[in-house]
């Protein structure tokens, strides 16, 4: 029961933060800089400290009963995360959203599911099997039907914007191929730092929860002060890198945020917060295979749900054939992936 529980939490939660993006199908001309700067402090500074704050009667006795390294660890992880994001938006505009996403994907699920069961996380996650053991080997069938997921959604998305762009006459002075080379290079960094957010919680999460469970706080409030404390690196990134594009693109006489921004903005900020609150709560129902297993559906989801944004949003409105084809077959070997992954957790917990 608890297996299944936590497989349903690392399936919301990767619908959670895959359609975190819906705002951008509903406020014209969007800004942002202003949307990110509201949504990553709400989501990953006001709100779970809030809970921190109104239910630890000492968060101070937290933060020394867990220790210097421990946090630290935890927040360059999370930075590395929060610097992945950046990464991400400028590797967009070097090499377009399709390449960029897919080269993201690939890289930070291979990193978030492959170094748990390299270097053990904490508490049950330091139980993990091997990479090289039977169910190690199931978990990498498992990745590697994930990226062939990931390769045909890219085809897709490549055809995609090659039908919506033909008959358009190409601007001059496109991308350089200096220009293209170095997007890649910076797209391949995202990646591999971009499965930070996961590991920031496999390698902190026991301290933190058993620290705050002696003062009698529920688990609820553990799991908030477990992101709260390791995700406060990650969280500064994001938001000093919103406040950066706020004042560059420096309106004058205008208030620095539309209202729209601010209220679709706090929404995502609490949809992304409550996201990855279960995320952690599902990895660690599903067991010592929780944070390889855990993250790998997690981020199976998060694609799919990507491309519901894009389907809702009519981003394939009026595209038919080949790239409809190819995305229908990448989402159908997507859930092959989290069958296989979920198969290899009952299996091991079965042994």
């Amino acid at each position: 029961m608890g297996i299944l529980a936590g497989l349903l939490l690392v399936t919301f939660s990767g619908l959670g933060t895959g359609t975190a993006a819906w705002p951008f199908k509903r406020i014209k001309d969007i800004h942002f800089g202003e949307f990110l700067f509201v949504s990553m402090l709400t989501g990953l500074i006001i709100y779970p400290w809030a809970v921190v704050l109104f239910n630890v009667p000492d968060p101070a006795m937290v933060i020394k009963s867990v220790g210097f390294k421990t946090l630290l660890a935890s927040n360059l992880l999370s930075v590395s995360w929060g610097i992945a994001n950046i990464l991400y938006m400028v590797c967009v505009i070097r090499i377009g959203a399709s390449l960029a996403g897919a080269i993201l994907s690939a890289l930070g699920m291979s990193v978030g599911v492959l170094i748990p069961m390299i270097f053990k996380g904490s508490g049950l996650f330091s139980n993990a099997p091997g990479l090289f053991s039977n169910t190690g080997g199931a978990i990498l069938v498992g990745l590697a039907t994930l990226i062939t997921g990931l390769i045909f959604i890219s085809k897709a998305g490549f055809g995609r914007e090659k039908v919506l762009s033909s008959g358009e006459k190409q601007e001059k002075g496109e991308q350089s191929s200096k220009s293209f080379s170095g997007g890649l290079i910076l797209a391949v960094l995202a990646g591999i730092l971009s499965g930070g957010i996961s590991l920031a919680f496999v390698y902190s999460q026991e301290p933190i929860i058993a620290a705050v469970k002696q003062q009698g706080a529920g688990e609820i409030t553990a799991n908030f002060t477990v992101w709260a404390l390791g995700m406060f690196g990650g969280a500064l990134a994001n938001v000093s890198y919103g406040a950066y594009l706020m004042i560059k693109s420096n309106r004058r006489g205008q208030f620095p945020i539309r209202k729209g921004e601010f209220f679709c903005g706090a929404l995502v900020g609490s949809q992304f917060i409550i996201s990855i609150v279960l995320l952690g709560k599902g990895m660690v129902m599903l067991g010592v295979l929780g944070a390889s297993v855990g993250f790998g559906i997690q981020q199976s989801l998060q694609v799919i749900g990507n491309q519901l944004v894009g389907f809702i949003g009519g981003e394939w409105r009026g595209i038919r054939g080949k790239p409809v084809r190819l995305m229908y077959v990448g989402l159908i070997i997507l859930l092959v992936a989290v069958c296989i992954f979920a198969f290899s957790n009952a299996i091991y917990s079965i042994t």
